[in-house]
C-alpha cells in the first residue's frame, strides 16, 4: 500500500536525553535504546469505519516517539499495516450491501486523509494483509510444521489454531493471569468454545474457506489468515526479532500483542519480538466509553468538515498524557483553539524570550515517557512571556516555531 505523503521536518540544534517510554511488558517506563535505525511496528486500523478520535490519539503518540527519535538522529523504519480482510470489515460490507474490497479502500483512502491532516509522519512500510498473505501462509506453514499450529478435527472446516504453550513466554508481555486472558479473549474477537481446540484459549491462525467469504487458494487449503498472524509476519519481515518498539492501543495487549510475540517466539525460537511494548490510553466521550455500539464515536473527517483546525485538533488530543484514559468534551478543543491562538499570536512577533530553554524542556518531557501536558506547559510559558514582555531576541519565535513542528508536529 502507498502510505500517506509525509511533510518536511526541521532541524534542531542540540539533542536530548534518551527518550524513556513505559514498557507493558515490564511494567515501568526504562529507556530505549535504538542503534542507528529505530525499528518501531504500530498496528494500524481495520478500515470499516472512518478514524475516529481514539484511533489518531494513539497515531500521534507513536508520531511524537517517531518525531523524537529523528531528532535524536536516528534513521527510523517505521511499518505499520492494515487488517484489509477480518470479520468487522466483512459484517460491515454485509450490513451496508457493500464491497468488502471497495469499502476497505474507501476507509484507507480516508484514514491517509486524515493522518496527513493531522501532520503525522508517515510510515516507511504501509502493508495491508491482502497484499501479505504469501507471507502469513509460510509463517502458518512452517508453525503447522513444527508442531506450534494444528488443524481442528472438522471434516467441513478444519481450520489451523495456534498452541500458544509453544510459546515458553506466553503471557510475559500482558502479565495477565488466565483468568483474565479468558474474559478478554472471549470480549476480542477469540472462539474459546470452539469444539476441537487443544486449549481454548488457542487463537485462529487460518480459517478456511466459508461460502460468501473471500478466500486465498495456497498450500493451506482455501482461506483467510487470522488476525494475530497477520502482525507477527509483517513485522518480523520487515523489521527482524527483537525491534525496538511495537505498539498500538491498550486494547490490543490482550490477545493480540500476546498471541503476536508468541507467535514469533515459536517461529524464530526467540524472545520478545518486541524489546518495548507500548499502550495508549482510551478515548471517551463527556465521561462515556467512546465505542460504535454507543454510536457516540467523534470523527476526524467530520471535525475536518466542520472547518476544525487540524492543528487545534491535534493540540487537544495532545494534552493528556499518552497513557492515561481520557476523555473528550467540546471545552478540549475550545481550549486547544485558544492556546493555539496564543501560540500563533507569540511566534508572529519580531522577538520574544530566549527560546532555547524552551527546546531544552521541550526535550526533557517529551524524553520522559511522552509528558506531553509538561512540553505543552513549557511552550505556554514563553507565549506568555513573550507577549507580556518585551522581546529581547529576535531569533526566538523562529526557533521555538521550527521546535513545536519538529517535536510536536504542530505548524505555527
Amino acid at each position: 500500500m502507498q502510505p500517506w505523503t509525509s511533510t518536511p521536518v526541521p532541524r534542531l540544534p542540540g539533542q536530548g536525553a534518551a527518550l524513556r517510554l513505559h514498557d507493558t511488558a515490564a511494567g515501568q517506563v526504562r529507556p530505549t535504546a535504538p542503534g542507528p535505525t529505530a525499528r518501531m511496528y504500530v498496528c494500524g486500523i481495520t478500515p470499516y469505519d472512518a478514524t475516529h478520535l481514539g484511533h489518531a490519539a494513539t497515531y500521534l503518540a507513536f508520531d511524537l516517539m517517531h518525531r523524537y527519535w529523528r531528532d535524536a538522529g536516528h534513521d527510523v523504519h517505521y511499518v505499520q499495516n492494515v487488517t484489509d480482510v477480518d470479520d468487522p470489515l466483512l459484517e460491515r460490507a454485509r450490513r451496508d450491501q457493500d464491497d468488502w474490497v471497495v469499502l476497505g479502500m474507501r476507509e484507507t483512502a480516508l484514514f491517509r486523509e486524515d493522518m496527513e491532516s493531522l501532520r503525522v509522519l508517515p510510515p516507511r512500510d504501509f502493508v495491508g494483509a491482502v497484499e501479505a498473505i504469501g507471507e502469513i501462509v509460510e509463517v502458518v506453514g512452517k508453525l503447522l510444521a513444527c508442531g506450534a499450529a494444528y488443524r481442528v478435527d472438522d471434516p467441513e472446516h478444519p481450520d489451523i489454531y495456534f498452541d500458544h504453550r509453544a510459546a515458553a513466554h506466553f503471557g510475559s508481555e500482558s502479565g495477565y493471569d488466565e483468568e483474565t486472558m479468558a474474559r478478554l479473549f472471549a470480549e476480542r474477537g477469540g472462539d474459546p468454545q470452539r469444539l476441537g481446540k487443544r486449549h481454548p484459549l488457542d487463537p485462529l491462525m487460518w480459517r478456511t474457506a466459508r461460502e460468501g467469504e473471500p478466500s486465498w487458494d495456497c498450500e493451506l487449503g482455501p482461506g483467510r489468515p487470522g488476525w494475530h498472524v497477520e502482525c507477527c509476519a509483517i513485522g518480523l519481515n520487515r523489521l527482524g526479532i527483537g525491534f525496538d518498539l511495537q505498539g498500538g492501543g491498550s486494547d490490543l495487549i490482550f490477545p493480540h500483542h500476546e498471541f503476536s510475540a508468541a507467535h514469533a517466539e515459536a517461529l524464530t525460537g526467540e524472545h520478545p519480538m518486541a524489546r518495548h511494548y507500548v499502550h495508549t490510553g482510551m478515548i471517551g466521550l463527556n465521561g462515556e466509553k467512546m465505542s460504535k455500539s454507543k454510536g457516540n464515536l467523534v470523527f476526524v473527517s467530520r471535525l475536518r468538515a466542520d472547518q476544525v483546525d487540524p492543528m487545534a485538533l491535534r493540540l487537544a488530543l495532545l494534552s493528556g498524557h499518552y497513557r492515561s484514559d481520557r476523555s473528550w468534551h467540546t471545552a478540549t478543543l475550545d481550549e486547544a483553539v485558544t492556546r493555539l491562538g496564543r501560540w500563533r499570536q507569540a511566534v508572529a512577533l519580531p522577538a520574544g524570550a530566549p527560546a532555547r530553554y524552551v527546546v531544552c524542556r521541550l526535550r526533557a518531557r517529551l524524553a520522559d515517557d511522552l509528558d506531553t501536558p509538561g512540553a505543552l506547559a513549557a511552550v505556554d510559558a514563553w507565549a506568555t512571556e513573550t507577549l507580556t514582555g518585551p522581546g529581547r531576541d529576535a531569533d526566538a519565535p523562529a526557533l521555538l516555531s521550527a521546535a513545536v513542528d519538529a517535536l510536536l508536529g504542530i505548524v505555527l
